[in-house]
């Protein structure tokens, strides 16, 4: 009952802080989000104990950890099940969900001055449809809370966000709906040629990778067109190229917090939702699209930093690294071996804590200095020393600076790639393309920290410039200390991963 434990006490604290009054609002909505923490930190130590050895639970339904299984509705010859659990893949996904969530309530308490309870209770709200995203295994359930995500995030954005917030909730919400649809689509036709009689899952699963006889539209399998589809409508959330033009939007109009949750959380939707859907319920046709995939990965890859490099608004880089990132994820994934898809799984995770450090290191300096343009500031470390340090640190660990989590994720993912057969010859060429990445990634947070951080203080604002507050500060101690915690012992996430999706690499881990 962990897992409704979860789902519930998550909920409760959304609907008690939005009727608290504002002035007791944060501490309230951070005090109710360490009891996610506290149980999924309980969860995540009997897992590594006691379920290290849980296969993948779309392939091995008898192995999920913590899991519920009720009877719900009945569709006509489909059934609905309340039908909840972990394994290594969404566990450590869970875990960054609820940290995440925590540090970026924290972060609210110096910007967010205004509705400041519907405003942490939209936080808690949409950490639970987070929590039921990574921890759902009946598609009706899962789709519930898929879009129930879209709810607080487009009110966040659209009511808390900057001058043209409304049109980036608006483009954000759009883009994600229409995904959806797509994506439902896809998974649909593949239901209506199978004989599946349940939304499970582990069902669906089964029935999919057996199915024989599929028709063909156009000369092309229906798992084939299924596949594409399905991929298009998660690649949005990912977000790819070409699919990411709502994400620079979002993450400049949204306030800082939310930016963190977007960045952290959200984005792993569509990676997380990739891996279960498309590369595991269709694996011989993801098998067959692997060097397509793989190009659209590291374009991403190579894309996402040259715009990065054009920005001249800190938020603005940041937010098309994260373009970057994630096509790293891609190409791990379409390795389909051990180290590639569980170093690309980790990287879910790596990512979530450092783009969430990123973010919340931008949303200091500017709480401070008011504005993000890296042309009008330079010195802040004289004025903001653990702020600029903790920065550095950030950008580094962005780099893949050794003894970091994001040095150990991308490692794991060019060895896993480097040889990969499903990528044939061409695999060195990809993963040598996206190994450059790095090198344009390096470029354009070292220029913006030499001009930034160091130099002549030179900022022009009526508004002094100090060390931040205590509680500002906090939250990205705590997140860099875990990004150090998973670059020095990796094992503590990756060794749960490999074991989830052994059944998809060959059962090696």
């Amino acid at each position: 009952m962990l897992v409704e434990t979860l789902l519930l006490v998550t909920l409760l604290g959304a609907g008690i802080v939005m009727l608290a009054p504002d002035r007791v609002a944060g501490k309230l909505a951070a005090g109710i989000s360490v009891i996610p923490v506290a149980l999924t930190t309980y969860m995540y130590y009997v897992f590594l104990t006691d379920y290290n050895g849980a296969g993948n639970a779309l392939l091995s339904p008898g192995e999920v950890a913590f899991g519920t299984q009720v009877p719900w509705l009945n569709l006509g010859e489909y059934t609905v099940q309340y039908y909840v659990g972990l394994d290594g893949v969404s566990m450590p996904l869970l875990a960054l969900t609820t940290i995440l969530t925590t540090l970026a309530i924290v972060s609210a308490w110096t910007p967010i001055d205004e509705r400041q309870s519907q405003f942490y209770g939209l936080m808690l709200l949409m950490e639970v449809s987070l929590i039921g995203v990574f921890t759902a295994l009946d598609f009706f359930l899962w789709f519930v809370f898929w879009e129930g995500v879209l709810i607080p995030m487009y009110f966040l954005i659209g009511v808390w966000g900057g001058p043209r917030r409304k049109y980036a909730a608006i483009k954000f919400f759009v883009y994600t709906n229409v995904a959806s649809l797509v994506m439902f689509a896809g998974l649909f036709a593949l239901v209506f040629a199978t004989d599946v009689t349940t939304l499970s899952l582990p069902a669906m699963a089964t029935a999919f990778r057996t199915a024989t006889g599929l028709p063909t539209i156009a000369g092309y399998s229906l798992a084939t067109i299924s596949f594409v589809l399905m991929f298009i409508g998660f690649a949005v959330k990912v977000p790819v190229f070409p699919l990411h033009t709502w994400l620079p939007d979002a993450h400049v109009e949204a306030p800082t917090p939310v930016s963190v949750m977007l960045a952290g959380v959200l984005l792993k939707m569509g990676t997380y939702a990739l891996l279960r859907f498309n590369f595991t319920m269709l694996e011989a046709t993801a098998r067959q699209l692997a060097v397509p995939l793989a190009i659209v990965g590291v374009v991403s890859v190579i894309y996402g930093a040259m715009l990065a490099l054009a920005q001249r608004d800190l938020k603005r880089i940041v937010a098309y690294s994260s373009i970057s990132s994630m096509g790293y994820v891609i190409l791990g994934l379409v390795a389909f071996t051990p180290l590639g898809m569980g170093g690309a799984t980790f990287q879910m995770v790596a990512h979530g804590l450092i783009s969430g450090l990123m973010f919340m290191t931008v949303g200091v300096i500017y709480n401070t200095t008011h504005t993000r343009m890296v042309g009008d500031m330079s010195g802040l470390a004289d004025r903001m020393p653990w702020t600029a340090g903790i920065f550095v640190a950030a950008a580094f660990g962005y780099m893949g600076l050794p003894l970091m989590a994001g040095f150990a994720a991308e490692f794991f993912i060019f060895q896993g790639a480097f040889n990969a057969a499903t990528l044939g010859a061409s695999a060195p060429v990809l993963t040598s393309l996206a190994m450059f990445g790095i090198v344009i990634v390096a470029g354009y947070l070292l220029w913006a920290m030499q001009r930034t951080l160091f130099g002549s203080f030179t900022l022009e604002t009526d508004y002094e410039v100090g060390r931040a507050a205590f509680h500002d500060v906090a939250p990205l101690a705590v997140l860099l200390l875990l990004v150090i915690a998973l670059g020095v012992a990796p094992d503590l996430s990756l060794d749960m991963i490999q074991h989830a999706v052994a059944p998809l690499t060959g059962g090696g881990a």
